[in-house]
């Protein structure tokens, strides 16, 4: 989701650390019966000899799987999922090597099969992958034969060239070829960003769509990212391009298709929504009071031309399979897998094979576990275990000691246990005067990527934090800014969590210890912000003072619809995030005496 790296820096560094590294719907039910006999058609033909007049396509979708090969670990590697009785069970999922099985498996016995991906498949990566610039994760989606990928957000994390790389092969420019002999081959799969062009050419960065084709079925995909991607992204990130509305772009190009007899398409959006519950078997189409979905993309669907018929969706992380009406009121299928290769989604497509179009009315889809029940893929366990030979030189350096589960991805609430650690640990780094004398610090919640999880994830033992660990929660190594911010411009910035652009969906700041405030969610906009309540060590905030406040350099830009904090001036660039919570896991713990997880006591919230 949001938040945004310079992980450039951090992998020059850490792999120079390393001397001795050698080279571096409406039926969310089961699929029809019959789904066995998917491709041979519906018995349109009559009698012996007569062609049938549809075929099956299987459509086989995912979405933001951020480089997490390995199983992601604790609580954001389950899903949720409702019992007969209405109870909720959590089920461990995710891993390439499972999802690569449920793929293959989902196959079998569909000789019309097409693999899309909804966006962000790279970037916010965990060590294994994001130390590699995402080569690994690139090179295993070749394997799992994914046919075309929407870019995100986090594609253009490294900027556009990077992008280039990804797609078409290349060394990297700084730190050249990773393993001896060997070239990175780049992506087998088509990247498509419709709405993204270059500022000085007008022209797509990327191919806008593609044309997916199979014994004369022809199926179109148009890729778009969201319009917002440069409010989410470092500016380094987008620099030189255009971001444009959704719904136009893939109205144009769905025209375009359309006029060259291609009457089957897909829309690939790297946007979402959220539906009214977080369990991935949740009866999206439900009439009930509050029931369904919201978001962002429910105008987006409402908006797309009827001659798309079907949208995959991600960025938001969350698991929907729904029917929201297209322009001229008829149901069109809006799906997403939640995140993390811990879902799949598995769509039939009836393909007519005289119209050359998709029989909407019998469009069926719905989501599926990548359990861990199931046999490993044995190619990308070798995958897996060729890049962690790589990486282990550094991944396994422990850098401190936890006494339990730490959550920061995996905590729903406003202020999460990981989020305190962070922002304390950007607190304690930066408030020496000659670091930048910081009086507060702000992290957003969207950079923290995961948990640290006491249970030990290698040999390492268990409550040991290693550096691979705690990559995989701070990825982006972003660098550290302290500014001066007046009181007014701090009241500004907190009140901008839940109004403005984060009004739907809040962003609420991590805060270090010290600052305390009242969050009224009964209340409405900027006003669910108690502001008489906002003190500074016990004394309220002044707002003609001016205070050193302490974030990383996407916050400081302004980044997740905070404009307040892009306004502070007197800057002083410290340390990378990561390097401070490594520096303050080390000067906090050991192995006798592990940090806990602290209290959660600094945002009193009002429901």
């Amino acid at each position: 989701m949001s938040a945004t790296p310079q992980k450039k820096r951090a992998s020059r560094r850490v792999l120079a650390a390393a001397a001795g590294l050698a080279t571096v719907g409406a039926l969310v039910a089961a699929m029809p019966a019959g789904a066995h006999d998917r491709g041979h058609g519906h018995g349109h033909g009559h009698g012996h000899g007569h062609k049938p007049r549809t075929v099956d396509v299987q459509l086989l979708s995912f979405n933001d799987l951020h480089g997490n090969l390995e199983p992601p670990a604790g609580s954001a590697g389950n899903v949720s999922e409702t019992q007969p009785d209405g109870t909720v069970k959590a089920i461990p999922a995710g891993g390439v090597e499972y999802l690569a099985t449920s793929l293959r498996t989902a196959r079998k016995g569909s000789p019309y099969s097409v693999t899309a991906a909804g966006g962000d498949m790279v970037g916010a990566s965990p060590l294994l992958s994001g130390l590699f610039h995402d080569e690994p994760t690139i090179e295993a989606l070749n394997k799992l034969k994914l046919d075309v990928s929407a870019v995100g957000n986090h594609e253009f994390d490294e900027g556009a060239a990077e992008l280039a790389r990804l797609q078409n092969g290349g060394c990297h420019p700084v730190e050249g070829c990773y393993e001896k002999g060997k070239k990175f081959k780049g992506a087998d799969f088509p990247y498509l960003a419709a709405n993204v062009t270059k500022e000085k050419t007008g022209k797509p960065l990327l191919k806008p769509y593609t044309v997916w084709k199979k014994n004369g079925v022809k199926i179109g995909f148009i890729g778009v990212t969201l319009e917002g991607t440069p409010d989410i992204v470092t500016a380094n990130g987008v620099k030189g391009l255009k971001f444009h509305d959704e719904v136009e772009t893939i109205n144009k190009y769905a025209r375009e298709l359309d006029r060259k007899g291609v009457k089957s398409i897909v829309a690939l959006i790297h946007e979402g929504g959220a539906p009214a519950s977080t369990s991935y078997n949740y009866d999206c189409d439900s009439p009930g009071a509050g029931d369904g979905i919201s978001g962002p993309i429910v105008d987006i669907a409402k908006g797309i031309t009827p001659k798309v018929d079907a949208l995959v969706t991600g960025h938001t992380h969350q698991a929907y399979v729904c029917t929201v009406p297209d322009p001229a009121g008829k149901p069109r299928m809006v799906t997403s897998a939640s995140s993390f290769g811990k879902l799949y989604t598995d769509t039939t497509l009836t393909y007519d094979l005289r119209t050359k179009d998709i029989v909407r009315t019998s469009v069926k889809s719905a989501n599926h576990v990548v359990t861990r029940d199931q046999p490993k893929a044995a190619d990308m366990t070798s995958l897996i275990e060729r890049w962690n030979k790589l990486a282990a030189p550094i991944a396994n350096r422990p850098q401190g000691w936890i006494s339990a589960d730490i959550n920061g991805r995996g905590s729903t609430a406003p202020e999460k246990p990981l989020g305190n650690v962070i922002a304390d640990a950007q607190l304690e780094g930066l408030a020496p005067a000659d670091k930048g004398g910081a009086e507060v610090a702000f992290m957003n919640p969207g950079g923290i990527r995961a948990d640290l999880v006491h249970k030990a994830s290698g040999s390492e033992g268990d409550g040991v934090v290693t550096y691979g660990e705690a990559f995989t929660v701070q990825p982006f190594t972003n660098m550290m800014n302290v500014v001066d911010l007046t009181g007014a411009q701090l009241v500004a910035a907190l009140q901008q969590q839940v109004s403005g652009p984060n009004e739907a969906s809040p962003k609420i700041l991590q805060v270090s210890k010290g600052l305390t405030y009242t969050l009224d969610l009964t209340k409405t906009g900027a006003a669910r912000v108690v502001t008489d309540s906002i003190k500074l060590n016990g004394a309220a905030i002044d707002p003609a003072r001016t205070y050193r406040v302490a974030m990383n350099e996407f916050l400081a830009g302004g980044g997740d619809g905070f404009p307040a904090l892009g306004q502070g001036t007197n800057k002083l660039v410290g340390a990378s995030d990561l390097d401070l919570f490594n520096a303050y896991l080390a000067a906090h713990s050991t192995a006798a005496a592990p940090l806990a997880p602290p209290a959660t006591d600094r945002i009193t919230v009002v429901q």
